[in-house]
This record gives C-alpha cells, sequence and structure tokens, in this order.
C-alpha cells in the first residue's frame, strides 16, 4: 500500500492511482502527467513515485483522468478537497451554463447554490436529481422544504457522489479484492425574506468523504443574499460557498482548503418576449484563473480579455409558455480548458429543457465537458398536497 503525506490534494491521491495502474515501461510519461495535472507542491512526490513498485488500482475514472489529462492546456483547479461541492443539482442551472445564483424560479433544486433562492413558494415540495457522469460517476441530490409564516423557510438535503468500484491487485496483477469511493454532504438551509426585495439565506454543509482506507470529514456553509424587481423583470444574487475546513484530514493530519468561492449573478427577463438572459462572476475573490505551468508549450496565458471570460458563465431560457422552457449556457473557463491541441468540440456548451405539469416538473440538462463526451442531468419537483389534492391549485 502507498502513503498519503499532509499536504496530498485529492487530486494527488487520484494521480497516485493513475500512476499505479500504468506498467513499468509506462511509468515514466507518468512524471510529466503529475507536472502538467498537479500543483506546484504536489509534483515532485509524484514523479518519484511513478518509478516505484506500487500495488495497482484499476478503474475506468482514474483511466479517464489520464487520458483527459495528457491532451489537455492549462487548467485551474486541484488545490481544493471536497471538489463535488460544486457539481450541479439542478437540471436546470445545468442547461443554462452549469451554476446560477440569481434565477427567481420557484424550483427548489436551486437554492443548493444560493440559499436565498429558497422561498416560501416552496413549502412542501420535494426536489431529486440525478446524474451519470463521466466514468460510470453517479451523482444525486435529494431535498425537502417547509415554510414556516414567522420564521422563514426551511430546507434539508442530502448529495452524494459514488466514484464506482476499484478492483485492488498485488504488484504481479492477481485480483486482491475490491474497494469503492464515495463523499457526501448534507444541506440544511435557511432563508427569511428581509422585504419584498430582499431575501437572505445560510446552508450548513457537514461534508463526508472515503476514497478507499482513507475518510475525511468536514464543515462549510454558504451565506447568500437575492434581489427581485418586478417593475424591472431583474433577479440579482450574490453568494459566498463553502467557507469551512476540515475536521479530519485523510491522512489525520493537518488539514486541506475547501473550494471556497464568491458569486455573483443576475438575470434579466425581457418584457414583450418569452425570453430571459443570465450571467454569473464566478471567483470574484480569485482575479487570475489561469493557471502557468513549467513547460514552455502549456503556458498559455491569454490576456484580460480571456481572463476575464473565464469568470463568466451566460445562460439563456425560452420560455414558450407556463408549462415548458428550453434552456442554453456556456461556460467558458470549462471550455478554455477542457480544450485539446486537435479540437475544442462542444466543451463548456450547455443545453436542456423542462415540462411543469400540475404536481410535478420533469427536468433534463445536458452539460459538454470535453471533446470526448458530457453527462446528462435530470431533476424532478414533486408538489405532494397537488398529487393527492389536500389543497387547490
Amino acid at each position: 500500500m502507498f502513503s498519503i503525506n499532509r499536504k496530498m490534494s485529492v487530486w494527488t491521491l487520484y494521480l497516485r492511482l493513475i500512476c499505479s495502474v500504468l506498467p513499468a515501461r509506462g511509468r515514466t510519461p507518468c512524471s510529466h502527467l503529475a507536472n502538467r495535472v498537479l500543483p506546484a507542491r504536489d509534483r515532485t512526490p509524484c514523479s518519484h513515485l511513478a518509478n516505484r513498485v506500487l500495488p495497482v488500482r484499476v478503474n475506468a475514472l482514474c483511466l479517464l483522468l489520464a487520458v483527459m489529462a495528457l491532451p489537455a492546456r492549462s487548467q485551474t483547479g486541484g488545490d481544493n478537497t471536497y471538489e463535488f461541492l460544486n457539481l450541479s443539482h439542478s437540471a436546470y442551472a445545468t442547461a443554462t451554463g452549469g451554476i446560477t445564483v440569481s434565477q427567481g424560479r420557484n424550483d427548489l433544486s436551486l437554492p443548493y447554490f444560493n440559499p436565498a433562492l429558497l422561498n416560501s413558494n416552496m413549502d412542501n415540495s420535494v426536489s431529486l436529481s440525478f446524474s451519470t457522469w463521466l466514468a460510470g460517476i453517479r451523482y444525486g441530490y435529494a431535498s425537502y422544504a417547509m415554510d414556516t409564516e414567522r420564521m422563514g423557510t426551511f430546507a434539508g438535503g442530502v448529495s452524494f457522489i459514488s466514484h464506482g468500484r476499484f478492483t485492488e491487485a498485488d504488484q504481479a496483477g492477481n485480483i486482491t479484492g475490491s474497494f469503492t469511493a464515495a463523499e457526501y454532504g448534507f444541506n440544511i438551509l435557511w432563508s427569511m425574506e428581509i422585504d419584498s426585495s430582499f431575501t437572505a439565506g445560510i446552508n450548513l454543509k457537514p461534508v463526508l468523504s472515503h476514497l478507499e482506507r482513507y475518510f475525511s470529514a468536514g464543515i462549510c456553509m454558504d451565506i447568500g443574499a437575492s434581489y427581485h424587481n418586478e417593475a424591472l423583470l431583474l433577479d440579482a444574487g450574490l453568494v459566498i460557498r463553502n467557507a469551512g475546513f476540515q475536521i479530519r484530514s485523510y491522512t489525520g493530519q493537518g488539514g486541506e482548503p475547501l473550494p471556497f468561492e464568491i458569486i455573483a449573478g443576475a438575470t434579466k427577463r425581457l418584457a414583450h418576449a418569452p425570453f430571459s438572459f443570465s450571467l454569473t462572476v464566478r471567483h470574484l475573490e480569485k482575479p487570475d484563473m489561469t493557471y502557468d505551468y513549467d513547460t514552455e508549450d502549456d503556458n498559455m496565458p491569454g490576456g484580460f480579455g480571456d481572463d476575464l471570460l473565464r469568470h463568466l458563465v451566460f445562460g439563456a431560457e425560452l420560455i414558450p409558455s407556463e408549462s415548458f422552457w428550453i434552456g442554453a449556457g456556456l461556460n467558458y473557463q470549462r471550455r478554455a480548458e477542457m480544450r485539446t491541441d486537435q479540437r475544442t468540440g462542444m466543451a463548456g456548451f450547455t443545453a436542456g429543457f423542462g415540462i411543469r405539469l400540475k404536481a410535478f416538473e420533469l427536468a433534463w440538462g445536458y452539460d459538454s465537458f470535453h471533446p470526448a463526451g458530457g453527462a446528462s442531468h435530470f431533476t424532478l419537483t414533486l408538489r405532494p398536497e397537488k398529487i393527492f389534492g389536500n389543497t387547490p391549485e
């Protein structure tokens, strides 16, 4: 078994798994892979690890990460743990760029991004989301909301991501067993209307993670605000996400940073056409979104305009009727990071649609991550009182 030093990130663990998969003749490129994917502090250990004899961990996720990383240009990330907290758990958000903090829809999956979007109209509603991601990874989210007249609106939810089952073998390739890797987030949301225009919200999120025999736990919080102006047909939002810390690291020593982020956004509806447009600005706390590598061919800063666009997520929605919507979006950062030397494809583009009936809404969103493919996301929102006819429409 290999060991993990106290500063090792989750991406380092994944890359070490990749290194262990490669045969002896394929280990030298792994040190180059480490220098392309990992933060600077983690590069040396992996290049040394590449030439060590390690037990084999075979999983499609590891192989996919290796394949995707080799041709890819500069990417951000790899410095934080619990990155699954940034996954979309809303088909609507997935369809309109991957994230939104301002859309004033009565969609219970949206407060996951900004707890201030939780409102009294979501009372007694249930939201179920599921996605089959790349390499057989699956993740989902379930939540329930309850409104109180004086204390605001509350909601509870659980998110999970399953990385699949890993096959374990010894150095000779003999299968010795298997193990799983999964992570869980628990959401306790509360929001309160300050007045007819402003709402504030909080989301407390305990986190659990286990990767093979390594276990970690943490706690973080989202603090958000939203603004609604019906006269201007304008919604806006601001949220501080994933502010917290690890209670226990994977090694039991030290701790790793969480994917902290400050996000702002606005949504504008047109008065005389069935369209709305959204603009979300991510990582306000991080002006420079590019990642510079040591190798000359990969060090590709794009200037001020490129750096600015990496912060932006664009979304658009067509609403031909109250029971049907179509959405599309663009995440420029993802498109810039996932393009390859050969082609870019539809990386960064999103699309989807939703159908709303009396008692439920079913939505589908598709997010293109890479020229190799993307992922579909499904969200079902239920209103039990309308299903069983306990209240009028």
